[in-house]
């Protein structure tokens, strides 16, 4: 029996490395599920846009959200999409929280040169779902107990306080003058940059297409596929479990 295609649903961006970089980590998803049907829709900005996408399929789907936590996107434009009269198809759980996502914003800070014992602002894009936030304030969380027990303070480029400059002036008058930004984003953008340009010292890249959003995909399609399929069927709240 053929599988559902999987459909990673980006968001979209103008900045023309967001739409490489995710088309780079659906193919590392390629490489762990040859067999899969794996596909790219976007929100907004970009082509392909998931009403595209989803229109060049037959049978059954499973979106998966590029996006790190609960929001607008996940909980009214993904289940309206994915109510395509000619598909069976499922909404997985977005990405965060989650130990996979920890697992590449260690990465990506030593990679930029992170040093033990240095705070962090967890940067990321921000919503007015109070959900949204709660899911960014769980991966600041665990983020702390990775980095053994640092201060990771997380911050938003929009819809939410304290933006990121507030955060690092916050950690300041802790005693923490000079705190790694952690990008929290899926890919680069005005967002992303942003945050970079604010961090006083060490400042990590996007997630990209580290190996462990490609799991991470991959663990939240599974997932969603042990659920009956059904239009804009949407999966349960994501778990904080290891792939």
């Amino acid at each position: 029996m053929q599988q559902p295609a999987l459909v990673a649903v980006a968001h979209g961006s103008r900045d023309p490395r967001a739409l490489h970089t995710a088309l780079a980590l659906l193919e590392r998803v390629r490489e762990l599920r040859p067999r899969l049907d794996v596909r790219l829709g976007h929100i907004e900005l970009n082509r392909p846009l998931l009403g595209d996408t989803l229109r060049e399929l037959r049978g059954e789907a499973v979106l998966v959200p590029l996006l790190l936590g609960r929001g607008y996107h996940v909980k009214r434009d993904l289940p309206a999409a994915a109510a395509a009269p000619h598909l069976r198809t499922a909404v997985a759980a977005p990405l965060g929280p989650h130990p996979l996502l920890v697992e590449a914003l260690y990465e990506r800070l030593a990679e930029a040169g992170w040093t033990p014992g240095t705070a962090v602002v967890l940067a990321a894009a921000g919503s007015r779902d109070p959900e949204s936030a709660a899911d960014t304030r769980h991966t600041a969380a665990l983020l702390a107990e990775r980095l053994g027990g640092v201060p990771v303070v997380p911050a938003y480029a929009s819809a939410a306080a304290p933006t990121v400059p507030e955060a690092v002036r916050a950690l300041a008058a802790r005693g923490h003058h000079r705190p790694a930004v952690a990008s929290y984003f899926t890919g680069p953008g005005r967002f992303a940059a942003q945050a970079a340009a604010a961090a006083p010292a060490v400042a990590a890249a996007p997630l990209g297409d580290h190996p462990a959003l490609a799991r991470l995909l991959l663990h939240r399609y599974d997932r969603a596929c042990a659920l009956p399929l059904g239009a804009a069927r949407s999966a349960e709240r994501p778990e904080l479990l290891s792939a």
